[in-house]
């Protein structure tokens, strides 16, 4: 088997064709690269160096084995360099997962800056709601994800970035459009639209304020996604409660955005993960979350 050193050595000597000065670029005494070259012969069997002549020339063979040898050595720098870089979290892959409301709220800027600082990262984003992305946690599927609380996460790790109240957004003409905020008992004889479907944690929170205020709410739509549940406010189909972090967010034409006023319960954004099995990638993510975020 060729030792690294003996390629080196011998990479050297066929640039120089100079014992001389191959010995002084690689810091050796001539005598004892002169004796590492002439093993590396012994192990190939081969001839690779023609000394017959006043300046030291390549043999036939010599040359394929420089040829060869200064790629393979180019090809393993680069793989020891990408080794490094992934051990950095510079390079490889990230998988992320997010609730909606984070996609507005919180990781427009993080990706942004993540992505620029980790442009070789091949990441992935996958919306969807907090339950599920506990499951595709816990299967390996995904590497971190952003949710909303109320949600299990027994056996994960959590990284609090805010807590939140909430904010109603009622049709443009609507008598409670002309209040500065709305307490949860305002909400008692109102149509309320559900988002997101499937259900999360964020529709739990909606029943919640509905329950804790003494009634139960009549839900007059669900909505996939917070924008068709805007649009339906927009439409008079009823109102609905969005993350205060969205109220600019889901501003449109047709609707207004009012802080709904304590006992309403808050809500907080989290980063969850796996701490036995994070990826590299995945703690360079979290260390420019903690940058942002925090």
């Amino acid at each position: 088997m060729v030792e690294l050193r003996h390629l080196r050595y011998f990479l050297v000597v066929a640039e120089e064709l100079h014992f001389g000065r191959a010995a002084k670029r690689l810091h050796l005494a001539q005598p004892g690269l002169s004796q590492q070259i002439q093993a590396l012969e012994r192990e190939l069997g081969v001839e690779l160096l023609d000394r017959s002549h006043r300046r030291v020339q390549l043999t036939a063979a010599g040359q394929v084995f420089f040829e060869e040898g200064r790629r393979a050595l180019a090809q393993l720098e680069r793989a020891a360099d990408r080794a490094k870089r992934a051990g950095r979290g510079e390079v490889g892959r990230l998988v992320l997962s997010a609730a909606e409301s984070a996609t507005y709220a919180v990781l427009p800027r993080i990706l942004r800056e993540y992505g620029r600082r980790y442009p070789e990262v091949d990441l992935v984003v996958h919306e969807m709601a907090s339950p599920a992305q506990v499951e595709a946690l816990r299967r390996g599927d995904v590497d971190l994800a952003f949710v909303r609380t109320p949600i299990e996460t027994k056996g994960l790790e959590a990284v609090a970035l805010r807590d939140e109240s909430m904010a109603v957004v009622v049709p443009e003409g609507h008598p409670l459009a002309r209040r500065s905020t709305i307490s949860p008992s305002d909400l008692r004889s109102e149509r309320l639209v559900m988002h997101p479907s499937p259900a999360s944690g964020w529709t739990e929170l909606m029943l919640a304020v509905c329950r804790n205020a003494g009634f139960e709410p009549r839900i007059s739509q669900v909505a996939t996604e917070t924008t068709v549940a805007v649009s339906f406010v927009a439409a008079d189909l009823g109102v609905t409660l969005v993350p205060e972090s969205l109220s600019e967010a889901a501003r449109r034409p047709g609707v207004v955005t009012r802080p709904l006023t304590a006992p309403a319960p808050i809500t907080r954004l989290l980063v969850i993960f796996r701490r036995d099995e994070l990826p590299q990638t995945a703690r360079a993510f979290l260390d420019v979350v903690r940058e942002l975020a925090l």
